[in-house]
């Protein structure tokens, strides 16, 4: 298969990867927020699979994961294999949490990891401080009560550190450019569906039955895996892994505009101060040449 024609590429390079980030972030709580909906009628394994099998239907025609298989190197191959199992584990581990534990929780686990990539790659004081604003920022916005569920914590850990390797395993597609790695990324998700598909697929025939559930969780799968991943491939292939995971600190602060804006839920004080300090922190942060 060849690769996206370079005329088609210059649109999407053109555009700064703090838009696309912007636009992944704004999906990556809009996908868990109608997937809660749909756990009592379809189960948590079940939106799992439906969020999966959508993006791997949405993907499959565009970029033909068989053929991307097939002229791949071995090495490719394994790292499409590698992000096609985090995904499925990745996915279902997230829901099997947030059944259980609030979504603060869960996300602050989340953005624990991606501290230590963040904190890798620093090289100069500046960028220290930055990282140290959005830290302090994140953890003002996000209450965060810590639950003695055993069960939910048990996924919750497993989801953080899965999160850190599709981080990794995302730029390291992304190396060879956006239009390749999200190819690469609709193979794998071929390969996520195939893994969760005898786990998840019992309890999603439930949503058959209904068209209103079946269009739910399309829009659950549009909105959790094919434009927040494809928008994370098209930032990440401009920005430095450290870059990328202080960005994250964004998330949070997304969400409670995303609430004040969508759902009247007003922020209060601290948690404007907080999205000041994340916002301060990601304009201080310079994105390292190396």
């Amino acid at each position: 298969m060849k690769a996206i024609p370079q005329p088609a590429r210059r649109p999407l390079d053109a555009l700064p990867p703090h838009l696309w980030f912007g636009v992944s972030a704004v999906f990556h709580y809009l996908g868990p927020s109608f997937a809660v909906l749909l756990f009592p009628a379809v189960g948590v394994l079940g939106v799992a699979w439906l969020r999966i099998a959508t993006a791997a239907f949405v993907f499959a025609p565009i970029t033909r994961p068989w053929r991307t298989l097939g002229r791949t190197d071995r090495s490719g191959r394994g790292l499409i294999v590698a992000m096609g199992l985090c995904l499925a584990v990745m996915n279902c581990a997230f829901y099997l949490a947030l059944d259980r534990l609030p979504i603060s929780l869960v996300a602050a686990i989340e953005f624990v990891g991606t501290l230590g990539i963040a904190a890798y790659g620093l090289r100069t004081k500046r960028n220290l401080a930055a990282l140290a604003l959005a830290v302090v920022g994140v953890f003002a916005l996000i209450d965060v009560t810590w639950s003695s569920d055993p069960v939910g914590l048990f996924w919750a850990f497993p989801n953080g550190a899965l999160f850190v390797a599709y981080i990794l395993l995302g730029h390291r597609m992304a190396r060879s450019g956006a239009g390749d790695g999200i190819q690469r990324l609709g193979a794998a998700m071929a390969i996520a569906l195939i893994v969760v598909l005898p786990i998840g697929f019992k309890q999603a025939l439930a949503a058959f039955s209904d068209p209103l559930l079946v269009m739910a969780g399309i829009g659950v799968g549009v909105c959790s895996s094919v434009i927040p991943y494809v928008c994370d491939q098209l930032a990440m292939a401009k920005l430095k892994r450290s870059t990328f995971a202080l960005m994250l600190a964004l998330l949070p602060a997304v969400a409670t505009l995303v609430g004040a804006l969508v759902l009247a839920q007003i922020p209060n004080g601290q948690d404007m101060l907080g999205i000041a300090l994340v916002m301060l922190g990601v304009a201080l942060h310079k994105q390292p040449k190396d």
